[in-house]
């Protein structure tokens, strides 16, 4: 069945000590003795534990490992400046976001309102194939005295919460300002 020359009985042995069988060890003892084979436990940085030895785990009183605490980072030792909470705000590539709750389906295209969560826009035009979304696009980029290439719908296109995006050189202040201005 096996070869019993002692290179292959070796790497059998080292195959079923994985699976932690009870060997007989016939060519090293001329008496066999059965005896459970373990692998040693081998710690990272030495070399191996006697058989049988356990690591030790660093573990809190409930068995849970502990957590790491985060770090907070701050640029130059100071406080991170408070971003504007209101519907319109600045994105990290710089360009202007404006938060709408759009209403479409209304007789005429206008602001309803200007909260500090989003702008109410009531979109002249059916929510069926975009057409509420280019119509939105339409009127934004009126009231802000845009391009429609200036302004485009980043996300929501099938929501009534969109977040547009207003690429130009107009700050989220004058945005804002012209926002309110034509909701009157």
């Amino acid at each position: 069945m096996f070869p019993r020359s002692a290179a292959s009985f070796t790497s059998l042995s080292t195959y079923f000590r994985s699976f932690r069988f009870v060997t007989l060890n016939r060519l090293s003892d001329p008496n066999p003795v059965l005896r459970p084979l373990t692998p040693p436990v081998r710690s990272r940085s030495g070399p191996a534990a006697p058989p049988g030895a356990h690591r030790l785990r660093s573990r809190c009183r409930d068995g849970a490992m502990p957590r790491k605490e985060k770090a907070v980072k701050q640029a130059g030792g100071a406080a991170a400046p408070a971003e504007p909470s209101g519907p319109v705000t600045r994105d990290k590539s710089g360009a202007v976001t404006i938060t709408v709750h759009a209403k479409p389906g209304s007789k005429h295209s206008g602001i309803t309102e200007v909260s500090a969560e989003a702008v109410g826009v009531a979109i002249g035009a059916p929510p069926t194939d975009g057409e509420a979304n280019t119509e939105l696009i339409r009127y934004l980029a009126e009231v802000l005295e845009l391009k429609k290439s200036h302004i485009s719908l980043d996300k929501g296109s099938r929501s009534r919460d969109k977040l547009i995006r207003v690429d130009s050189s107009l700050s989220p202040e004058e945005v804002l300002r012209r926002l309110r201005q034509a909701a009157g």
